[in-house]
């Protein structure tokens, strides 16, 4: 066998599928392809033949001679619906997003990944993190003995051109922080001046209570609120799961503050939940009624995001403070508040993510993003792709951190002191 015949034989069997392989990447296609077929809130899909297409790429995951050849084709697949949120995930990213210690317990650290950096944004009070001494702006260089820096890249590179960058960077990172209860996380870090330091940290019980709704898995929910300077109000929630808690936490903060020159509501962070709460939040700010945020279309169902002013609303100055990793329900309130001009938005685009949004481990071990609504704002645009847009863009640095500055919140501070 000559030595060009033996590299022939030798790449072809690199790039060959086993059957083993062949059949689990044709059965990921056909989830993929029923899977909107079944949930897609359009069944005209958007105005494809959905059938055709179909017959028309199944020829060509059959002739696939490789995972990323059969990848390829399904995202062609989904790339015919020309919306957003329908994506395939390489299975080795995939696992670097969700990536973690198997357990919902965290050493109470706060991350934004900053300029291809994992920067700790800031540190819940009383936990194990603060008790090591770990303050913002400190840089997490290795989780556990593993490099941040190469799974950061390789999430950059697969999201280089996404929307949801921000969100799963920060994701990536987060898994890996949290694990069992009690258990010790080895965290390698920069401090304030640069210097390495090693820490075993102990994961204890996230912030806040636990909550429950649905089929939903338990979460822990935490809202409070403050006074940033004795004539600004602020108020902040993680997520919209528990809606007595917001209820309660909103209505302590507007009634301290009815002589406030201005307000901010801090969703930063703020990955959604239930749609209807951010309707809730608005009436605290809404004097008029019969406005809305926007318009969900599901299939077979219309939610329209009526807002009810409460019987004495805050009418003042309105900021509201959003990142790459504010999204759904956190980007209706937010982009709905700006198209019904009674907010300034401060901060970075939001993850463009407002449609109910769900992904699933394919067969053949990608993960698979689709949606399962279209969501318009009361301006008339999709969030969808878009994301809610600051007024002000606002970044976060790891200078201002270790200054003790956070910028957005500063620059709102600022406009709020300007207005009449």
């Amino acid at each position: 066998m000559s030595r060009r015949h033996a590299i022939f034989l030798l790449a072809f069997a690199c790039c060959a599928q086993s059957p083993e392989r062949k059949q689990l990447n044709l059965a990921s296609f056909e989830k993929v392809w029923q899977t909107v077929r079944d949930k897609h809130w359009d069944t005209k899909f958007n105005g494809v033949d959905w059938l055709a297409v179909h017959d028309e790429l199944r020829t060509k995951i059959e002739a696939a001679k490789s995972d990323e050849a059969a990848r390829e084709v399904m995202s062609e697949m989904l790339d015919r619906l020309h919306q957003t949120h329908f994506g395939i995930i390489p299975a080795n990213v995939y696992d670097d997003i969700e990536g973690g210690g198997g357990g919902p317990a965290t050493p109470g650290i706060e991350e934004r990944v900053l300029d291809g950096h994992a920067i700790v944004t800031s540190v819940d009070p009383g936990s194990a993190a603060e008790k090591s001494g770990i303050k913002p702006g400190w840089e997490l260089v290795k989780i556990d003995g593993k490099e941040l820096a190469p799974v950061i890249q390789k999430v950059q590179d697969q999201f280089a051109k996404s929307t949801l960058l921000d969100l799963r960077l920060s994701r990536s990172v987060l898994g890996r922080l949290m694990g069992p209860h009690g258990s010790a996380v080895h965290l390698d870090l920069l401090d304030g001046g640069n210097h390495a330091v090693a820490l075993d940290v102990e994961r204890g019980e996230p912030r806040g209570k636990l909550v429950t709704f649905g089929n939903l898995p338990p979460q822990h929910v935490w809202a409070d609120w403050r006074k940033p300077r004795p004539d600004v109000g602020y108020a902040a929630f993680n997520m919209f799961m528990d809606a007595e808690l917001i209820s309660k936490t909103m209505q302590d903060a507007v009634e301290a503050c009815r002589e406030c020159k201005g307000f901010i509501i801090d969703l930063r962070g703020n990955p959604g939940g239930i749609g209807g709460l951010a309707t809730g939040v608005a009436g605290w700010f809404v004097d008029q009624s019969g406005l809305r945020l926007g318009t969900m279309t599901m299939r077979g169902a219309t939610l329209k995001f009526a807002v009810f002013p409460r019987p004495n609303p805050f009418r003042g100055p309105l900021a509201v403070l959003v990142d790459g990793c504010s999204a759904s329900t956190a980007e209706i309130l937010a982009g709905g508040l700006k198209d019904l001009h009674r907010a300034r938005i401060f901060g970075t685009r939001t993850a463009a993510a407002a449609l109910p949004s769900i992904i699933e481990r394919l067969p053949n071990g990608d993960g698979f993003q689709y949606a399962i609504a279209n969501y318009v704002s009361e301006g008339g645009e999709p969030l969808e792709g878009i994301g809610a847009i600051p007024d002000e863009q606002v970044r976060l640095t790891r200078h201002g951190l270790l200054k003790g500055h956070d910028a957005p919140l500063d620059a709102a501070i600022s406009w709020i002191s300007k207005q009449k």
